[in-house]
């Protein structure tokens, strides 16, 4: 069953009775591995999360659509070497996301580097991995920490939409590259008699799965038919999150955002340009965008079409410590899951909850901020209800009993991928920026982020685990100022003089 409703929810957004999923398959392969146990071995470092920023994520084909993938990741890189004043220098390792790769820049990652000023020594790779590319990125650089390869690294992510590479007609290419090699007169001539006029058209970058042939939207349609989400509860719900990005984005909460002077522009672009407080009259008038004319999803409760890129800092706690940084989060454990392609694209989420909890042995009332991706209102809401249900983990999980679902005055309260926007590769980052930041400024101490992604053969949900610095914080700053400025080497010294004092 769904999630009771409470404060701040839709009344709409109430408990009811879960109803099996027939056409959900039960056959689950589950693949997942961690870096970051919850129980340390000797020797095993801490890593955490220094800084995250990101550039606006703008609606494709707006102000950004006269630039290229490596220049909004340049500026997502240099704007987290500013906001944190680390040197070019210390950056060890450099692992980008990105999904539909710009072919004379398919590394984004080396050529935003490059662009940016980093020395060409500077090791730098590109990872894909649909909408958890930057989730990859993420835990790619903690591998390398945690392997004790390097001890600073930064993970990048970007998605540039609004100019994709569009091919040439399989055919046409066949025949041209031919030609090239055609030596005499006669046999370009022989060529030119094969070619056709529908050889013109051109092939644009698909957006269905390679192995199901199907889009996305008719997953999510499914699933939110298989599990009951109703067309009402998904326009509530995606007004939930455009009018929660609305009060966020005004009240300046959305401090990973970085302005980005757009060549030609006056002014900067400093906010999102894809938050939209409607009404729920106006988003029923919108007609279904993939299952019609029965279909629930539409334009109003699905993401949309996104640019942008985003930035993180990474370090181990101890060289963050010795540099001087404060780190914003523990980045303590994470887990990968793969599901059926054609019946659980989207439930990723409802799977990969459930592992991490059990691995740091938590249970979901432990979790204080929840960042959940939200490809679709009725994805969101599919999720909640198989994690509530002991229906579901009993029949597909194995489960003795539901796992529960997170409540709603803790999920996405700043917005979500709805109404901020989601740049396939980026919005990883986003998620585990933003949960830092909702831990310190809520002063609380866990926190979890979920994704779903397109994955070909399977789905690719994503969830990362944190343990709140602010609490630590919080005695630093009650300590005097004197030893508030002292080294920490320094400082160290002091209390094991302290120590050896009073076992004297």
């Amino acid at each position: 069953a769904f999630v009771t409703a409470r404060a701040g929810a839709s009344s709409a957004l109430k408990r009811v009775k879960f109803c099996s999923p027939a056409c959900l398959s039960s056959a689950v392969t589950t693949s997942h591995y961690a870096t970051a146990p919850a129980t340390k071995k000797s020797g095993q470092k801490n890593i955490v999360l220094v800084e995250g920023v990101r550039t606006p994520f703008l609606l494709s084909g707006t102000k950004y659509n006269n630039l290229m993938p490596h220049d909004l990741q340049r500026a997502a890189f240099l704007s987290l070497l500013r906001k944190t004043g680390i040197p070019k220098e210390a950056i060890e390792y450099i692992v980008s996301g990105s999904v539909i790769a710009e072919p004379t820049t398919c590394n984004v990652a080396r050529e935003a580097a490059l662009c940016a000023g980093f020395s060409d020594r500077t090791p730098c790779h590109t990872v894909t991995m649909a909408c958890i590319s930057s989730n990859q990125a993420i835990t790619t650089v903690m591998g390398l920490i945690s392997s004790g390869a390097i001890d600073v690294g930064m993970a990048g992510g970007v998605e540039f939409l609004s100019d994709v590479p569009i091919r040439l007609n399989r055919r046409l290419r066949k025949l041209l590259l031919s030609a090239n090699k055609a030596k005499t007169p006669m046999q370009k001539l022989g060529l030119l008699a094969k070619f056709r006029p529908s050889m013109l058209v051109p092939e644009l970058p698909s957006v269905s799965e390679f192995t199901t042939k199907e889009v996305m939207g008719h997953s999510g349609d499914r699933l939110a038919a298989a599990f009951g989400v109703s067309r009402r509860e998904q326009d509530e719900y995606a007004l939930r999150s455009h009018t929660l990005a609305d009060k966020a984005s005004k009240q300046g909460l959305l401090s990973d955002i970085v302005p980005f002077s757009v060549p030609g522009d006056s002014a900067p672009v400093s906010t999102d340009n894809g938050i939209r407080v409607s009404t729920l009259d106006q988003m029923a008038k919108l007609k279904p965008a993939f299952i019609k004319p029965h279909g629930t999803i539409t334009a109003a409760n699905s993401s949309f079409l996104t640019d942008g890129a985003s930035a993180a800092l990474i370090m181990s706690e101890e060289k963050a410590l010795a540099m001087g940084f404060k780190p914003k989060a523990y980045l303590r454990s994470f887990v990968y899951v793969a599901q059926d392609p054609k019946d659980q694209l989207l439930l990723g989420p409802a799977y990969a909850t459930p592992a991490v909890l059990a691995k740091e042995g938590l249970k979901i009332s432990d979790i204080d901020v929840f960042e959940y991706h939200e490809a679709f209102a009725g994805q969101i809401l599919a999720n909640m209800k198989a994690m509530d249900s002991d229906y579901f983990a009993k029949t597909y999980m194995g489960k003795p009993a539901k796992v529960g679902c997170p409540p709603m005055e803790k999920l996405n309260l700043w917005g979500g991928s709805l109404s901020l926007g989601h740049p396939f590769g980026a919005t990883g980052i986003r998620l585990v920026t933003t949960v830092a930041n909702r831990l310190i400024h809520e002063n609380k101490q866990w926190g979890l982020t979920a994704a779903c992604a397109a994955g070909g053969h399977v789905s690719l949900p994503f969830t990362f685990l944190y343990q709140a610095r602010s609490r630590i914080k919080e005695r630093t700053r009650q300590l005097p100022g004197w030893l508030e400025k002292m080294p920490h080497k320094t400082l160290n010294a002091l209390l094991m003089c302290c120590a050896f004092f009073c076992i004297y």
